[in-house]
């Protein structure tokens, strides 16, 4: 395997042998047409005029005014389909078609990754079958049928915790039976080389953007940029623009409800799941916790290999924002700014509100997904 598979020591590719074949044919393609100026024309014409970018970078006065800082929004929630997920799939997808593929099949959370891929997957003819832990089916309903009206299949997994986990492993089941005419589409910067480096590309059009946004509304980068991660793809894909320069990077982790969280990086140790070294939430036997937030997107018991090693080297410092936390944040983004969050982005809010107050200066959140699939769920945690 080339080094290009690791991040520092995290990372590489612990599979069974069967998957190394469809890995290097992913990993081969992926390099032969990442650079290739048609593939980048035709992805580019799709993320502008099917996905809706460049997404603004919004001042969020009333925000700022009440906690002391300049706080600043990129609203990925703008895109089509709700979430910053629809960069990867987009991309993804297209490579797969290039690839002669005919079915592609993804693992969802929240719902957001499931929704954009079945988009995906109409828009490029390709058969789309998505697993999703039965309690996130419960949880997400909305999504669901948005899911199947775009003419996904939707197939609830009830082993284990029946969320994401379990839903990442059927779908690696699936793929070792069927690789040759289908690809997994994975919605994150997890899993098996080259699926971090992969996703991480895909997204990283956000942090370039909120750079030349950011210069241009402020003349300087900002001293901070927060994101939520669970796998970590719309962490990665703002940080990856800024990891060079002196910028801070926080990532905001799900402390969930003060017994289960899902703070990989905050309580997790070294360990292997998903073909890769990372993170992950283990018990003394070396088996994944069950995991909990109120957040279904952040509800995963490990983290992608790079967040791995930006914390590891300091780059980056990763913090924990509580179920109860989100939810205020949820509620004041929502009054102060008519902007309703996902539940994902609103631990970011949270943490973007708690620097304000500390040390004020310029903050860029990354707003990844709308908070319409989480209405119910927000409903019932607060009695409304």
């Amino acid at each position: 395997m080339s080094s290009k598979g690791r991040f520092g020591e995290f990372g590489g590719r612990f599979v069974p042998e069967v998957l190394i074949p469809p890995l290097e044919e992913l990993e081969m393609a992926y390099e032969k047409i990442k650079d290739d100026k048609s593939f980048k024309k035709e992805l580019d014409c799709y993320l502008r005029n099917y996905a809706g970018r460049p997404t603004p970078l919004y001042y969020a006065k009333n925000l700022s005014e009440k906690h002391g800082a300049k706080i600043y929004l990129k609203r990925e929630d703008l895109l089509h389909g709700g979430a910053h997920k629809i960069n990867n799939t987009i991309g993804q997808a297209l490579l797969a078609k290039y690839m002669g593929k005919k079915r592609i099949i993804a693992e969802t959370g929240a719902g957001q990754h499931g929704v954009a891929t079945a988009m995906a997957g109409s828009l490029f003819k390709l058969k789309t079958e998505i697993y999703m832990g039965a309690e996130d089916v419960e949880r997400q309903k909305t999504n669901v049928f948005r899911m199947k009206l775009l003419g996904a299949e939707v197939i609830p997994v009830n082993s284990g915790t029946r969320t994401l986990k379990d839903a990442i492993n059927e779908a690696l089941r699936d793929w070792v039976a069927s690789f040759e005419s289908t690809h997994y589409l994975i919605g994150s910067v997890v899993g098996p080389h080259p699926y971090p480096t992969i996703v991480r590309d895909f997204q990283s059009v956000i942090g370039f953007e909120t750079r030349e946004q950011i210069l241009k509304a402020e003349g300087s980068l900002p001293d901070t940029v927060v994101a939520c991660v669970g796998g970590g793809s719309n962490a990665i894909g703002i940080f990856h623009a800024f990891v060079e320069d002196d910028v801070e990077l926080i990532g905001v982790e799900a402390g969930g409800n003060g017994v289960n969280n899902s703070a990989s990086l905050n309580s997790g140790d070294k360990g292997v799941l998903h073909g890769m070294l990372s993170y992950f939430l283990q018990n003394e036997d070396g088996q994944m916790k069950d995991t909990h937030s109120i957040a279904a997107g952040l509800d995963y018991p490990g983290v992608g290999p790079e967040h791995a090693y930006l914390r590891d080297t300091k780059r980056a410092e990763y913090v924990v924002v509580s179920d109860e936390d989100a939810l205020n944040a949820f509620v004041e983004l929502s009054k102060l700014e008519g902007i309703i969050p996902a539940l994902e982005s609103a631990h970011a809010i949270a943490h973007a509100i708690k620097i304000a107050e500390e040390r004020g200066g310029i903050i860029v959140v990354n707003l990844s997904g709308r908070g319409d699939k989480d209405i119910f769920i927000a409903m019932e945690a607060l009695k409304a």
